[in-house]
């Protein structure tokens, strides 16, 4: 499918030193020859770490579960087919908050390669990692609750420097169907104090701290200073950057979606969530997550849908 201000596709490549890939215990890990990886659960499909220039950009909380139990308190969890408690009377409404993406074993479907930028030892390379789950893989509770016939394909591509992560929804029923979808990506930063969010200048959003009431942003940049919980819609401007200490840390570019939350839960709401751990960790920790969560996206019978991120890693 065609999308103006498509960013580049991280991509690639036959030559040169070569990635690694192998699984482990439920989880599958990419690394290349400049020593940046990847880690995925299969449970729910879920990043739980991305190190690039020896510095880990993903928080995970040290309560999280990754034996599957439960979704993961951190990472990137998958949200689809619904962003937050499901509304009444929607073909979502009998789903948790954030469906069930996030919480079923998905299947790891391959590798594959192809050309990114020039490795400092020589050689081009990056490393794709696909993941599928269709409605034939849903728990019996899931089928119920949502009876469609889907496919979904999570490709997850690690560059030097950076990682993409691309959600392809196909409407494989004869009837169609609606959808919200959602990154739901916790970055590692040192802390929030010197962290500002730049690239949400004007943008409109819902604010959940504030009774879910519309606002628009009126600074260039968002520095958290308590709890913040906002859904920002049809960003003009593709890429969100997180800085610190004033110096680019993260840049997270949006592909084929227009929506992003930021999130950080505070003092007080992390003491209040079991599995969030430390308490402080709210300190080290900014979520920004890309999705299309303004509405509903609605797929006929046999059409595509994608949707991701492409963030890149300063040293």
């Amino acid at each position: 499918m065609d999308r103006p201000n498509k960013p580049s596709a991280i991509s690639p490549s036959g030559t040169g030193p070569q990635p690694s890939v192998h699984s482990e215990q439920g989880r599958v890990i990419a690394s290349l020859p400049t020593g940046d990886s990847v880690e995925v659960l299969l449970y729910g499909a879920t990043v739980i770490s991305w190190k690039a220039n020896g510095r880990e950009n993903i928080w995970v909380s040290d309560a999280a579960k990754l034996d599957g139990s439960k979704p993961v308190r951190g990472g990137v969890p998958i949200v689809f087919p619904c962003f937050g408690p499901p509304p009444k009377n929607h073909a979502t409404s009998a789903l948790p908050q954030h469906g069930f993406a996030r919480n079923s074993t998905w299947v790891y479907l391959g590798k594959s390669s192809s050309e990114s930028g020039k490795l400092a030892s020589g050689g081009d390379d990056s490393v794709k990692l696909d993941f599928g789950l269709t409605s034939s893989e849903l728990s019996e509770d899931a089928k119920k609750a949502w009876g469609y016939d889907f496919s979904l394909v999570y490709s997850v591509t690690l560059a030097r420097d950076g990682l993409q992560t691309m959600l392809n929804v196909q409407n494989k029923g004869d009837k169609a169907l609606e959808f919200q979808m959602l990154l739901h990506t916790y970055f590692r930063i040192d802390d929030i104090s010197k962290v500002a969010i730049n690239g949400l200048g004007s943008a409109t959003y819902i604010d959940k701290v504030l009774n879910a009431t519309e606002h628009q942003q009126s600074t260039p940049s968002l520095q958290i200073t308590g709890e913040v919980d906002r859904v920002y819609s049809a960003i003009k401007q593709d890429t969100t950057s997180i800085t610190q200490d004033g110096k680019p840390r993260l840049d997270v570019t949006r592909d084929g979606i227009s929506d992003s939350v930021v999130w950080n839960p505070w003092i007080e709401k992390a003491k209040s969530m079991g599995d969030f751990e430390p308490k402080d960790g709210y300190k080290k920790m900014v979520c920004v997550e890309v999705g299309a969560v303004d509405g509903w996206t609605k797929l006929e019978a046999g059409e595509t849908f994608e949707g991701g991120m492409v963030v890149k890693s300063h040293a």
